[in-house]
């Protein structure tokens, strides 16, 4: 038996410290925007490399307020990727904007800034470049996008860049952390994440200061001082049980990290006889590996076959969001989007987390390889580079 996670693997590690940390709040007896909060705040921008650090209820929200901070609103579109959690798209749509799709790099599986370009100039020829706002990349997978060509296209056409690095916590590009790229970058501190509550929690980093007291007004019902509301915010904080949860953990997030580029590293090598896709890593980033995916054409039966043998897979994401009935209004059709959806088709993740054993990651490649080695399934394994 391999599982997908275990979280309790990492908590006993820290058990003592956790439980210190978090009799210290109920000591205090503050639990909402306390000393706790605030002091996770600064930790965490200053990790980030900016100067500004706004917790909240959950990378959704982080999203969600980082977009109504940058001006997104009523009928704006906010370009994307369809291949990611649905957040990415919802947090767009509750400003009142419109997510607008670009395909991906089929090795990265984030936003191509090829196709990128190849929208915004076919949407200028339209003459309807005037509804667009805000490019919303995700370092998806815990890689970050391409960075400096999304900046500059966005700088190009003047739109603002906010960067979804919830699956990215200490990702670099070109020796900058992920959440320092754009003018906002957005996280969540969900169980599962490199740097994960227990419960929910989110957090927005940003470099400007009037983007920062935006945010502070809009978690916190538009208040700028105690029942004087100067804009319709809403009630989204991190608590400060979350946030001492998480200073604690913080302290560990780049010995977690390097162990997690370790193991993807010996999950590679393992696999290299294997007919699967594995991660790529550009030379410019540091891929942080929040989880290791390999794709292949025989993906469904491979994973029932891994799950009957007692190794749990998932799958991130089968569906991609523009296929979703949530978003059928936008009427996108089958093969608008050929990488995303090639990708949604053949993607599998693998059991991985920074305490995953050796011989459990030789235990799950070695199924894998017998998989493939089962009659009539040595043929079409191997696909190279994804086309």
């Amino acid at each position: 038996m391999v599982p997908f996670l275990d979280l309790q693997r990492q908590y006993k590690q820290i058990e003592e410290e956790i439980l210190s940390a978090t009799r210290k709040v109920y000591e205090k007896g503050r639990f909402v925007l306390g000393e706790e909060v605030s002091a996770f705040e600064q930790e965490f921008a200053q990790y980030c490399g900016v100067r500004y650090g706004v917790a909240v209820g959950s990378g959704t929200d982080a999203l969600h307020l980082a977009l109504r901070a940058a001006g997104v609103g009523e009928g704006d579109e906010v370009i994307t990727v369809a291949h990611s959690f649905i957040a990415s798209a919802l947090a767009i749509s509750f400003t009142g904007g419109i997510p607008v799709f670009v395909d991906v790099d089929p090795e990265t599986y984030t936003m191509d800034p090829e196709a990128l370009e190849h929208f915004l100039r076919s949407r200028d020829r339209k003459g309807r470049r005037r509804t667009l706002k805000a490019i919303l990349p995700v370092h998806l997978y815990g890689q970050p996008a391409e960075m400096s060509a999304i900046r500059e296209i966005a700088d190009r056409y003047q739109l603002v860049v906010v960067e979804d690095a919830c699956q990215a916590h200490g990702a670099e590009y070109r020796g900058k952390k992920s959440g320092s790229l754009g003018s906002l970058g957005c996280f969540s501190f969900y169980p599962t994440k490199n740097l994960g509550a227990y419960g929910d929690g989110g957090m927005v980093v940003t470099d400007q200061k009037d983007l920062q007291e935006q945010l502070r007004l809009l978690r916190c019902y538009g208040e700028k001082k105690k029942y004087h509301h100067v804009l319709k915010g809403t009630n989204s904080r991190l608590d400060e049980l979350q946030a001492a949860i998480l200073r604690v953990k913080l302290k560990y997030l780049d010995q977690w990290n390097a162990e997690r580029r370790r193991k993807a590293q010996i999950y590679t090598t393992l696999l290299s006889r294997v007919d699967v896709v594995k991660p790529v890593e550009r030379e410019d980033v540091r891929h942080v590996y929040h989880l290791y995916v390999i794709r292949t054409q025989k993906r469904n039966r491979l994973q029932t076959f891994l799950q009957e043998q007692g190794i749990g897979t998932l799958i991130h994401y089968p569906i991609p969001i523009h296929h979703q009935r949530a978003y059928q209004e936008l009427g996108y059709l089958k093969g608008d989007l050929p990488q995303t959806e090639k990708s949604c088709r053949e993607v599998l993740s693998l059991p991985f987390f920074a305490e995953i054993t050796d011989s459990e990651m030789e235990a799950v490649v070695e199924t894998i390889q017998s998989f493939f080695a089962l009659p009539g399934r040595k043929a079409g394994g191997r696909q190279g580079k994804p086309s």
